[in-house]
């Protein structure tokens, strides 16, 4: 096989986050994130980022790196959010003395960063309560409901069911978000960030012309990831149904959200060995399981500017090497 061919079939380890106004990208190199300066420069910053995988070998077995993987990239992720935020000058609008309260004025000057970080906390506590009572806490409630209207005639449906409803109820968070403005620019970073991927893959040149035709649509996103995982959950969960039914019954709803959570390392870990083996491989078993999470980055990616590809192409470039095999999955 020539090396243009193998150029054109090659598939790459590099994945990225959409950041505010940026985009971060994790490679050979490690990770760099690129994101444009009020003043329209573009600043890319190389980050320090080690898998404990890496120094904790069993961690790095298949099925438990999944977990490992999907905490630390949410850890990861979310403070490369942040410092994008402060870069691009979001959190640094000027506020007009006159329009803050006296209690603003009062905790901003006794408290002033300290005062930023509890809030954050609170912030991250209360989401996570929130996520919770929508995606455990109200699917069974409302089963339980159904249920007892039909006389315990859906019972056996409980898994499929609740799963149905909480892969709407994701549906429709993730549409309603996706209409703020400052999200739907997020959302168009996605978008260059897997546009920036493909072309890569694809064995073209990383130039603005040769990243806009690319698709915006990749099967390793995590989109599909969490679609995956909403998926395997329904299996797991019917499957529990039916060797102990009486978990279905209204009064073990407390003991079935708690097996519910305790089962999540276990579908988190099956649906990072898919989405690793979907982007190698592309059959029909592929196709099919990571239809709804291509589906679904209709909403959740967008058409990106030039200005926006040319950042994606900035992050992507720094985290690879001279060898296309190094990159490789």
């Amino acid at each position: 096989m020539s090396d243009e061919k193998k150029r054109a079939v090659h598939k790459t380890s590099v994945g990225g986050q959409a950041l505010i106004e940026g985009i971060m990208m994790r490679g050979p190199r490690g990770a760099a994130m690129s994101v444009r300066l009020p003043d329209g420069t573009i600043d890319t910053e190389y980050k320090d980022y080690r898998q404990i995988k890496d120094k904790i070998k069993f961690l790095g077995w298949p099925i438990i790196r999944g977990v490992v993987s999907f905490i630390e990239s949410m850890i990861f992720g979310y403070k490369c959010l942040m410092e994008s935020a402060e870069k691009s000058g979001l959190d640094t609008e000027e506020v007009n003395e006159e329009e803050m309260s006296k209690l603003d004025r009062w905790i901003s000057d006794h408290f002033g960063p300290k005062m930023m970080a509890v809030i954050s906390a609170v912030a991250m506590v209360l989401g996570l309560l929130l996520a919770f009572a929508l995606f455990f806490y109200l699917p069974a409630l409302i089963f339980d409901g159904l249920n007892s209207l039909t006389k315990g005639g859906i019972l056996p449906l409980k898994g499929l069911i609740e799963g149905i409803m909480r892969i709407l109820i994701f549906i429709a968070y993730i549409a309603l978000v996706s209409q703020m403005k400052d999200i739907k620019r997020v959302f168009s970073y996605h978008g260059a960030e897997h546009k920036t991927i493909f072309c890569y893959e694809h064995g073209e040149e990383l130039t603005i012309e040769n990243v806009r035709k690319q698709s915006r649509f990749h099967p390793r996103c995590g989109t599909s990831f969490i679609f995956v995982i909403l998926i395997i959950s329904i299996l797991v969960a019917s499957l529990l149904i039916l060797i102990f039914p009486e978990l279905g019954n209204p009064e073990n709803r407390i003991l079935w959200m708690c097996i519910k959570i305790l089962t999540l390392p276990v579908t988190m870990g099956f649906g990072y060995e898919f989405i690793r083996y979907a982007g190698r491989h592309e059959n029909l078993l592929t196709k099919i399981l990571s239809a709804p999470g291509l589906w679904m980055q209709r909403l959740t990616t967008k058409e990106p500017d030039d200005s926006m590809i040319e950042v994606g192409i900035t992050a992507f470039q720094a985290v690879i090497t001279d060898n296309p095999e190094d990159d490789a999955i």
